[in-house]
Parts: C-alpha cells; sequence; structure tokens
C-alpha cells in the first residue's frame, strides 16, 4: 500500500465539483470508500470505482 498516493478529502472534492463537507458525507454513508490515516484518504481506485457507480449506462 502506498499511501503517498492517496487523495486528499479537498483534492477528491476538487476533482469531483463538491464541497470538503458533501465529501465526508459521502464517506460517512460508505459510498466512497476512505481510509483514516490522520485524515480522511481516499486511494484513487476507490474514487473512479465511486465515478463509475454513478454512470448513466
Amino acid at each position: 500500500m502506498d499511501v503517498k498516493n492517496y487523495l486528499t478529502v479537498a483534492k477528491v472534492a476538487e476533482k469531483l465539483d463538491l464541497t470538503e463537507e458533501r465529501v465526508r458525507e459521502l464517506i460517512n454513508l460508505k459510498q466512497i470508500r476512505a481510509t483514516k490515516i490522520k485524515r480522511w484518504r481516499i486511494a484513487p481506485e476507490d474514487l473512479e470505482e465511486f465515478v463509475k457507480t454513478r454512470t448513466n449506462k
């Protein structure tokens, strides 16, 4: 596990054009997988999976 590649809540909020508060809500609702390493961190592949689940089919 390379923690250096993990994204912060702020970076995820920026990428998704959401507020940091909304990203934290999604984490708490278990819609975005995150790992607590001092603060919440999101693996790039978990962010990708979240986006895929939101994609129209």
